[in-house]
C-alpha cells in the first residue's frame, strides 16, 4: 500500500466533520460508509480503518472523502473493462 495514503487518513482523522469512504467488501461489491471518528487497527487479517461500527480493510478502500485509495485502480479497471473489449468484433 502506498505510504502516502496514511497522509490522506491523517488529513481526515480528528476533524469534527463526517467523511465518506467507498470500499470493496469481502464479496467484491462496492460499499460505502460514513463516519466522524476512526482509528487504525492491525490484525492477522490486515490493517483496518475502524469507524464507529464498521471495519474497512485499508487495502480495499477505493476513495476516502474523494481522495484515491489503494483499490482505486481495481475499481477504475472494472469501470473501464468494456472500453477494452471488442464486442465480438475482430480487430
Amino acid at each position: 500500500m502506498d505510504p502516502d495514503f496514511y497522509e490522506v487518513i491523517d488529513a481526515v482523522n480528528g476533524k469534527e466533520e463526517s467523511f465518506k469512504v467507498f470500499y470493496f467488501d469481502e464479496h467484491e461489491s462496492v460499499q460505502d460508509a460514513i463516519g466522524i471518528t476512526m482509528t487504525l487497527q492491525k490484525t492477522s487479517e490486515g490493517e483496518f480503518l475502524v469507524l464507529e461500527n464498521k471495519w474497512v480493510r485499508l487495502d480495499r478502500i477505493i476513495t476516502l472523502n474523494g481522495k484515491v485509495g489503494p483499490s482505486y485502480e481495481a475499481y477504475d479497471a472494472y469501470a473501464n473493462a468494456c472500453l477494452s473489449c471488442q464486442a465480438g468484433y475482430d480487430s
